[in-house]
This record gives C-alpha cells, sequence and structure tokens, in this order.
C-alpha cells in the first residue's frame, strides 16, 4: 500500500506543475485538472489504508496525513486560482512549506523509506 501511496502523490505532484504549466500558457487544462483532482482522491485513500494499520507513533502520523491534506489543498487552490488568473502567491507558499514537512516526516516516520531515521 505504501509504494501505491507514494506512486500517486509523485503522479500527483508531476501532473500538478504539467497542470500549471498548462493553465500559465493558456491552453485548455479542464481534463488535466480533472486527472489531478482524481489523483488527490487516491492519495486521501492510500493514505488513510495506511493509517489505519499504524499502531505505533498515531499522533505523527495523523499530523502527516493532516498535513497532507493541507498540501492538496494548497495544490487545488493554486490551479483555480491560476484559472482565474488571480495572485496565487500566498498559495504557493504554504505548498513549498507544508510539502516539505510532510515529506520530512514521511521519510522520518518508520514506514516506508527511511533515510533520516
Amino acid at each position: 500500500m505504501i509504494h501505491m501511496h507514494i506512486t500517486a502523490w509523485s503522479l500527483g505532484i508531476i501532473l500538478f506543475f504539467v497542470t500549471y504549466s498548462m493553465y500559465k500558457s493558456g491552453k485548455q487544462a479542464k481534463a488535466m485538472h480533472m486527472v489531478v483532482r482524481l489523483l488527490y482522491i487516491l492519495i486521501i485513500a492510500t493514505g488513510l489504508l495506511i493509517y489505519k494499520d499504524v499502531h505505533w507513533m498515531p499522533m505523527l502520523y495523523g499530523m502527516k496525513m493532516l498535513g497532507g491534506i493541507w498540501v492538496i489543498a494548497a495544490m487545488e487552490m493554486v490551479l483555480v486560482k491560476t484559472s482565474k488568473q488571480k495572485a496565487t502567491g500566498a498559495f504557493w507558499a504554504q505548498f513549498v512549506i507544508v510539502l516539505l514537512v510532510v515529506l520530512y516526516l514521511g521519510l522520518r516516520l518508520p514506514l516506508g523509506f527511511s533515510p533520516f531515521a
């Protein structure tokens, strides 16, 4: 399940940047935006399935889960604001900061890869 989760969020981030660049270049990106939204659902579902099986450090995994939902919300707001050609600076800052925190927690906690353990 962890590999599916990692694959889903890495694909989600890549397609987020593709969709963002399509919106910035003036191309139609509605279909790509819907695919990214589908990946959001897959990311949340696999994250919940992983969280269900955690029996140690549930608070840190809970914080990681809330941070992950915040990252997804920031990604969505960046895409929506970009499609409406409005300012996105605050949402980019949130996205970068919370993504770094969530990646650190994901790499620090025992499940999955542990380069910081």
